[in-house]
């Protein structure tokens, strides 16, 4: 297969090296020779000394124009990361480490508190890279700023080969081919819901029945994988018909057991370029360096090709016999392969299309109903409410479309879900090749000046919507507690209603997330049908891997560190690390009760 636009990360990093270690030797020895100067057994001294004396050079050329720039815009610099190593080498290790070991994303902000801010320029290796959890930075990147900011090319650099041409690797222009789909109202959603949900409770109840525990976060993720194939490919991928994953028995996975079949190789391919191109973006810039003669992404990229490539071609075969037929098929009938089909015949940008739009329909719904099932079973009494909602709107029938808007506590259990572990935690944009200005940070530390900040062009900005989400200053000193009511108390709510980009679990602006509202109404439809048929869920430390138990030293952490009781972890999007184990028990029918 061909991959020849991703050679430019090859490209890019062999113009780097050459710009930064080959070119001020080769201007030295240039220079030396027009005078006359022999430079002998001083040569390499000579030269790395020119290595040294350029890169200083640069890098003050670069904070002169850095603070002109900002005068001239009458704003000042983003406080910047001091370590005691050169390139802040250091504080980066650090923060390496913290990242893969530490509670999510407790090491970006024990960063921003150190600093006393929530906007910082990391400055590893002498480049900016802007880290916030700045509620007003991020709504002016996200929306009132939009114009400003791009996906960039870092991002797309990083992610070619995995999401090519896809939704969440371009720019609006692309965005149009998936939102017709996504807008309309599709009332073949709920048959479909009704299906495989169907199909998930019977693999439940088996295992309810005989007290054993189940993965909960594989399960979802079959059960949305299915309905999302058969909605988006007209074809079920049939997932829920493969071997589970067994205690002890599985082959362990990051994000749980994985079976030794064809899904267990298609989720350690999905999942294996999620962490490859999140362990990419924690490198930086220099990523390429490490894969210089070895994409590591090919293989994996090869085996999610070989589950697409036949549906896209099948498809383009169906479109050119239906129009050789006069056969012309209703929009509101249609896959969302064959609405892609009908868009274009570019078989690279169909696919890619495909794989970016099934990430979302996998990932995000299924991190959300894994997150749901965990806070449903560490607190019994919201489950309780939940289920009482339930039966007094919608009885033992399945929910409509209505119905589901009448679920006011069941909204509330999302909303406060997705607040706490929202499926994409972090998330970047990068500057347009102009300098801007951010408006002045938030409230959540003091300051000592409210002039704006400054923006360098081209450069990334990484935000963390769940450090927004927890922010204290934002939601009060309970923040990192999981309160539902927080949604429906006129008071508490208040604070979102008058600042509703403090919440952005589905993003904002332009690029909010088209589709947000299949997500809500698959989520609730599914958890309906659970409140209906199941009684009791309760976590199963027994069946977790032990590297996925959350070490003892968390117990006396801050927030929710000190009593989480599962590892949360992130790659492209929320998991729970080694899968949530979990024994159900069956609800008894309203006639037998």
């Amino acid at each position: 297969m061909a991959y020849e636009k991703n050679a430019n990360f090859r490209l890019r990093i062999t113009r780097d090296i050459f710009r930064l270690l080959i070119a001020p030797p080769l201007v030295l020895s240039l220079i030396a020779h027009v005078a006359h100067i022999r430079l002998g057994w001083w040569s390499p001294l000579a030269y790395l000394s020119s290595i040294v004396f350029a890169t200083i050079a640069r890098v003050q050329y670069a904070d002169m124009i850095h603070r002109r720039e900002a005068k001239q815009l009458g704003a000042r610099l983003i406080p910047r990361v001091v370590g005691k190593w050169p390139g802040n080498i250091d504080v980066m290790l650090k923060l390496q480490k913290g990242l893969s070991s530490g509670y999510i994303y407790q090491a970006y902000l024990e960063l921003f508190e150190e600093y006393q801010c929530t906007t910082l320029n990391t400055r590893f290796l002498w480049t900016d890279n802007i880290i916030s959890m700045d509620q007003e930075h991020c709504k002016y990147v996200l929306a009132t700023g939009f114009n400003h900011f791009w996906r960039g090319t870092a991002q797309k650099e990083r992610l070619e080969t995995f999401l090519g041409d896809g939704i969440f690797n371009r720019d609006d222009e692309h965005r149009t081919l998936a939102r017709p789909f996504f807008t309309r109202d599709r009332a073949s959603d709920f048959e479909l819901f009704e299906r495989y949900t169907a199909r998930t409770f019977a693999i439940l109840s088996e295992k309810a029945a005989l007290n054993e525990p189940i993965d909960v976060q594989d399960l979802f993720a079959r059960f949305t994988i299915d309905a999302a194939s058969e909605s988006l490919f007209g074809k079920n991928l049939d997932t829920l018909s493969g071997r589970l994953p067994r205690p002890g028995s599985s082959m362990p996975f990051e994000r749980g057991s994985v079976t030794d079949d064809a899904w267990g190789t298609f989720v350690r391919a999905f999942e294996t370029l999620q962490r490859i191109n999140t362990l990419r973006a924690r490198t930086g810039l220099i990523w390429p360096l490490f894969e210089l003669f070895d994409d590591k992404t090919i293989p994996y990229v090869d085996t999610i090709r070989h589950w697409t490539d036949p549906l896209v071609q099948q498809t383009l075969d169906a479109k050119a016999a239906a129009k050789r037929a006069g056969v012309e098929r209703n929009v509101d009938e249609k896959t969302f392969l064959q609405h892609l089909a009908d868009s274009t015949e570019d078989v690279g940008k169909i696919r890619d299309q495909l794989l970016n739009i099934l990430l979302a329909a996998r990932d995000t719904t299924a991190c959300l109903l894994t997150y749901v099932t965990y806070f449903l079973a560490v607190h019994p009494d919201v489950a309780e409410k939940l289920r009482q909602e339930v039966a007094h709107v919608c009885g033992d029938r399945p929910p409509t479309y209505e119905k589901i808007k009448k679920l006011k506590y069941m909204k509330a259990v999302i909303d406060e879900t997705l607040r706490l572990f929202p499926p994409v935690p972090l998330n970047q944009r990068q500057s347009r090749p102009a300098s801007c200005t951010l408006p002045a940070p938030d409230a959540t530390f003091p300051v000592d000046s409210h002039r704006p900040l400054y923006m360098p062009k081209s450069t990334t900005f990484f935000y963390s919507t769940l450090l927004v989400q927890r922010n204290k200053a934002l939601w009060g000193p309970d923040a990192d507690e999981f309160d539902p009511d927080r949604w429906i108390d006129p008071e508490r709510l208040s604070r979102y209603t008058s600042n509703p980009t403090m919440f952005t679990p589905f993003s904002a602006g332009p690029r909010i997330c088209i589709g947000q509202n299949y997500a809500y109404n698959e989520a609730s439809y599914f958890l309906v049908r659970l409140m209906q048929n199941f009684c009791t869920f309760t976590l199963a430390p027994d069946a977790q891997p032990p590297s996925s138990l959350p070490p003892a030293e968390w117990k006396a952490g801050r927030g929710r560190m000190a009593f989480e009781r599962i590892r949360p972890e992130a790659a492209m999007t929320l998991f729970v690390k080694g899968g949530l184990w979990v024994r159900l028990g069956r609800a008894v029918p309203s006639e037998e009760a």
